[in-house]
Parts: C-alpha cells; structure tokens; sequence
C-alpha cells in the first residue's frame, strides 16, 4: 500500500510540475488556452446528425461525406505543410488559423446548401491541422527534455478534455437555442477567443520561426602555432 501511495504521490507530483511549468511558459500557455478554447466553442461536428437531417436534407451517403470532410482537410492540410518551407511566423499563423476556423464553422452554421457546408467541414479540418501542427511543435521545442513527458501529459489532458466538453456545451446550446445558433454562436466566441489570446499574449502574436531556440557555438580556439 505504501508504495501504491509513494508511486501516486509522485504521478501527482510530475503532474503539476508539467502544469506549472505550461502556466510560466507562456506561449505554450497562449497555445493551449487558444486550441482548448476553439475546440470548446467550435463543435459543429458533433451536430452533424441534426444539420444534416434538419437543415441540408441529406441521405446517408451525403451525411458521410460531411462527417469525413474535416478528416479529409486535415490529411490535405497536413501533406501541404510537409512540403513547404517553414513557417516564419508561427504565432501569427496559428491565431489566422483559429481566426479562420470560427468563421469557416459561422459559415458552416448559416449554411442551407450542401456543397458549402461540405467546403466549409473541408476547410475546417485544414485550418485546425495548422494549429495543431504550431501547438505540437511548440510544445516540443520549448519544453526541456526533462519535462517534455510531463507538458506533453497537460496537453494531452487539455486537448482530450476540450474535445469533450465541447461536444456536451454543443449539445446544451443546441437544445436550448438550436443548431445553428449553437454553430454560429461557437464561431462568434472563436473570434473572440482569438482576439483575447492576441491581446493576452503578445509574445505569440510576435513569435517567429518553429524552431529550437539553441544558443550559438562559441568560436573555436586558435590553433596554437606548431
């Protein structure tokens, strides 16, 4: 017994090392308050039944291409970003990207037509790979290898945690005002998330390139004279 509570104690422990270290790093806290956040507000997904019985009017073959579409942006996202150059601006890259998500998933909210709600999902998923491409990275490049286990842990639980309370506020908003004012209303605090996050957090807004921040060789010693 006493080892179990040893072995707990110490998970614990580890636990809140990772959180303290996300809460005093602060673009890894920009990043995941932003993402966690998105993903929260953002849920037009998980109403896919309803829009696409309710408002698209859509057999099943057609429910099933919208519920791939993000799945199929982000694949798309993905392949773009492995080959093109490194970002140069990631911090502002990833709140347009989030920008861009709550006005996609507005547009998606106010949709009657099939063909851009299915745009709209496709679009989604892209832009969403971009953050989670700039929160990834992030995390792994600013975080020491000794505590990279434990910060990987917090947003592992930040971004699991989000994904469901965001299908249970989705599903709240949705039975108390409807649909597409749960959709619309989600883009809408996306927008304003982002522009909190901006405001918050200037040192996301200005970082650059994704890359470690390694500190320069020092010069070698002149060769003695033989």
């Amino acid at each position: 017994m006493n080892s179990a509570l040893r072995t707990q104690h110490s998970a614990l422990s580890q636990l809140s090392a990772g959180i303290h270290f996300v809460w005093n790093t602060k673009i890894i806290l920009a990043t995941l308050t932003l993402d966690l956040f998105a993903v929260l507000l953002g849920g037009a997904v998980y109403l896919l039944p309803l829009f696409a019985q309710d408002i698209l009017h859509v057999g099943g073959f057609r429910f099933g291409c919208l519920r791939a579409a993000d799945a199929i942006g982000a694949v798309t996202m993905a392949l773009v970003l492995a080959h093109l150059p490194p970002m140069k601006r990631a911090g502002r890259a990833m709140l347009l990207a989030v920008a861009a998500f709550g006005v996609c998933t507005i547009v998606f909210g106010l949709s009657n037509n099939f063909w851009l709600s299915l745009f709209m999902l496709v679009l989604i998923g892209a832009v969403d790979n971009v953050s989670v491409v700039v929160r990834h990275t992030l995390v792994q490049v600013l975080t020491p290898d000794h505590m990279r286990g434990r910060v990987s842990a917090v947003n592992n639980i930040f971004i699991g945690a989000s994904n469901e309370l965001g299908g249970l506020e989705s599903g709240l908003v949705a039975a108390w005002l409807g649909p597409v004012k749960s959709v619309v209303y989600g883009g809408i605090g996306t927008l304003l998330t982002v522009l909190a996050t901006a405001t918050l957090f200037p040192q996301l807004r200005k970082y650059g390139p994704l890359q470690p921040h390694v500190p320069a060789p020092a010069p070698e010693a002149e060769a003695a004279p033989a």
